[in-house]
């Protein structure tokens, strides 16, 4: 991705962030990335699209975190739950370390626009995550009595929910809501 898509990408988010979903306007995002309104749409159609392109860029970053996680089975018997903390944990720091990311992730999944997109939307991206649900469905053949859609969107979306709170301030963002969190863990 060029620099100049990316700052504006980046503008987007800390444009959502300051004013909001519905709030945020091509010129405020302009402003932002230092660019006229009309360079915007050299690289957009427009605000929805604009988007589209900022939820699909933080959630490939967010993905890939998984691509380089290394889940053991092994381990994965012996303590599950240090095996769920093993990939929980750096999904949960990217996104306390990307404030204006999990600000705008969060509003977006939450917006009216996101139900039409979500359907659409290519997800391959996602695949180091999907081998590792197998890995778990394998190494715990319970979990498949469990909606697998409803158990990771709640264990993916939460994480979110707790990164966004940090980084709002509601909880610290300190070892003791670090270890909170990680013994917080449905496991």
């Amino acid at each position: 991705m060029d620099d100049t898509k990316t700052r504006i990408l980046s503008a987007t988010m800390k444009a959502v962030r300051q004013y909001g979903l519905e709030g945020t306007r091509i010129q405020n995002i302009s402003e932002l990335a230092g660019l006229s309104p009309g360079a915007l749409y050299r690289y957009f159609d427009g605000k929805d699209d604009l988007m589209i392109a900022c939820f699909t860029h933080v959630d490939r970053q967010a993905a890939a975190i998984f691509e380089h996680l290394q889940l053991d089975p092994q381990a994965m018997l012996t303590d599950p739950t240090d095996a769920v903390r093993r990939l929980w944990l750096p999904y949960f720091r990217f996104w306390v370390g990307h404030p204006d990311e999990t600000i705008f992730y969060h509003r977006f999944r939450d917006s009216a626009a996101f139900p039409r997109y979500d359907k659409i939307r290519d997800i391959s991206y996602f695949s180091a995550f999907t081998d590792m649900v197998r890995l778990f469905m394998h190494t715990f053949p319970r979990l498949r009595q469990i909606n697998q859609d409803l158990l990771w969107l709640h264990v993916l979306t939460s994480t979110v929910m707790y990164a966004k709170y940090v980084v709002e301030g509601v909880l610290p963002n300190n070892q003791e809501t670090d270890l909170l969190l990680r013994g917080g863990l449905p496991c």
